[in-house]
């Protein structure tokens, strides 16, 4: 049986980082996830003693939950590039020991591995009993401006396309992919943050300041030819420009959440447990609903 197909290349992510390092990197969409994260973790009202910081590309999560009492030790596991990481771990082989951690976070991180469902299976097996998952991540609508535009581009100088941003997970499949790995109470929901440029070199900028830039394996691995990158400036501007000239940049995080089973967790009933009948409790005959003639 064969595994997960390889959609991103790792040593480009890995050159991404680097140059993203060596250019200066460009932190406000981490910062805000991260401070997104902390405050989803300050809502559950309760102190994880032991917990993960996984993959995160620098301390921001550190950062954000700092003089909180919501963690006692925060470890980093994650990219060579990241100054204060613990353990350099492949995302796709997690050096955790079953039963280990209390809580494992994650921002702008697990959009880039090859195997989502493996990678969420082991961190399930890492997780004590009650023990929590929070991560967020590029979703599917990010970019979607730039893909658009980029596929037009090319289309129209080149006579065809090839991929230039990611396909990320879809909202819709990961409670799926929770659910499959073994997660109790698995909730996923998404936020869309709207960045507005001047023009699409800036956003472009921007992407490789992130270690965003194109990181898939089968990119195509010619420069941008002149006449395109030109026709991608007019596309941009004429579908997503704002009255004011900006030009609009989405990038949609896609948040999940799940727990380790534990037997104190509100479980679903039983079909059939019911004690009493609907009938009963909207006062009307059996068969019928209130409205109806």
């Amino acid at each position: 049986m064969s595994g997960p197909m390889n959609v991103f290349d790792p040593r480009a992510l890995a050159a991404r980082r680097r140059r993203a390092l060596a250019l200066g990197p460009e932190t406000f969409l981490l910062d805000r996830v991260a401070e997104d994260l902390a405050d989803r973790l300050g809502a559950v009202k309760r102190r994880f003693e032991v917990a993960a910081d996984l993959g995160t590309p620098t301390d921001a999560v550190r950062t954000a939950l700092a003089g909180s009492d919501m963690v006692g030790r925060l470890h980093a596991f994650g990219p060579a590039e990241r100054a204060d990481v613990e353990i350099v771990t492949d995302p796709e082989a997690l050096p955790f020991a079953p039963e280990t951690l209390d809580l494992v976070v994650s921002a702008l991180a697990l959009q880039t591995v090859n195997d989502l469902p493996g990678v969420l299976s082991q961190i399930r097996r890492a997780l004590r009993p009650d023990g929590l998952l929070i991560a967020g991540f590029l979703g599917a609508g990010t970019l979607n401006e730039l893909r658009e535009a980029f596929a037009i581009a090319e289309s129209d100088t080149l006579g065809g396309i090839s991929p230039r941003v990611a396909p990320f997970a879809d909202l819709r499949d990961l409670g799926g992919l929770l659910q499959r790995a073994g997660f109790a109470l698995p909730v996923t929901d998404v936020d869309r943050v709207v960045v507005r440029y001047g023009d699409p070199l800036s956003l472009l900028a921007d992407l490789r300041r992130m270690g965003a830039a194109n990181p898939l394996a089968d990119r195509r691995r010619t420069p941008l030819l002149r006449k395109t990158l030109a026709r991608l400036f007019e596309v941009y501007a004429e579908r997503f420009s704002d009255p004011d000239g900006r030009l609009r940049a989405t990038f949609e995080i896609a948040w999940i959440s799940g727990w380790a089973p534990h037997e104190s967790q509100q479980k679903p009933l039983r079909p059939g447990s019911a004690k009493a009948r609907l009938a009963d409790a909207l006062k009307v005959p059996e068969g019928r609903l209130p409205g109806d003639g």
